[in-house]
């Protein structure tokens, strides 16, 4: 665990920058941009073993953007966002699953599992397309199916999402949690559609 990469990058900034380099992206010297792949390419696998890493990056202003981050996005195989507007609103843990990505998931997950965060991720993202409208209460029901289906499972897949600290998950259970959420309003939807 390190905390955190945007520190490190800011004093090797300072350093470059004493040291005569020409400021380069944001005032960023390019000893900056050598030192990070250097950091955080240690973790991974190896011949005698293999390291897992959790590398913190702070950004200004909720830019995701920024360079620091930006680079480090590039180099490592995934990033968990925290995002403030969820923690404003009581959401705990406040992970932006739209805005993390994992690309060792496919890999490392059964496909049921692979299928079912997929559908979490669709649902989240029409929820999100249409948060607007539904705000306003001007997103009219038979719109589109997929954001439909959103606003019914809403309630409980943010029942799924936040978790006390004290509370404890056990990875079956979690999977059989998001499978009946998801697959009790199948079976509603299939009920509905054949009877009409």
């Amino acid at each position: 665990m390190m905390d955190s990469v945007t520190r490190l990058a800011m004093a090797q900034r300072e350093v470059g920058l004493a040291a005569g380099e020409p400021p380069a992206t944001r005032g960023y010297p390019p000893s900056v941009f050598a030192l990070l792949p250097r950091l955080l390419e240690r973790a991974g696998n190896a011949e005698q073993g293999s390291i897992t890493a959790f590398y913190t990056v702070l950004v200004e202003g909720d830019d995701l953007n920024e360079p620091i981050s930006d680079t480090v996005r590039g180099i490592l195989d995934g990033h968990i966002v925290l995002s403030r507007a969820l923690a404003d609103r009581g959401h705990f843990p406040a992970i932006d699953i739209l805005a993390s990505v994992s690309r060792l998931m496919p890999n490392l997950v059964s496909p049921e599992q692979w299928q079912l965060a997929s559908e979490v991720r669709e649902l989240l993202a029409a929820y999100e397309s249409a948060r607007d409208l539904i705000d306003i209460g001007a997103y009219v029901s038979g719109s589109n199916p997929t954001v439909d289906r959103a606003l019914a499972l809403m309630p409980e897949l943010r029942r799924f999402l936040q978790q006390r600290p004290e509370e404890k998950a056990p990875f079956t259970a979690t999977l059989e949690w998001l499978g009946q959420i998801l697959g009790e309003h199948r079976a509603v939807a299939r009920n509905e559609l054949a009877t009409t």
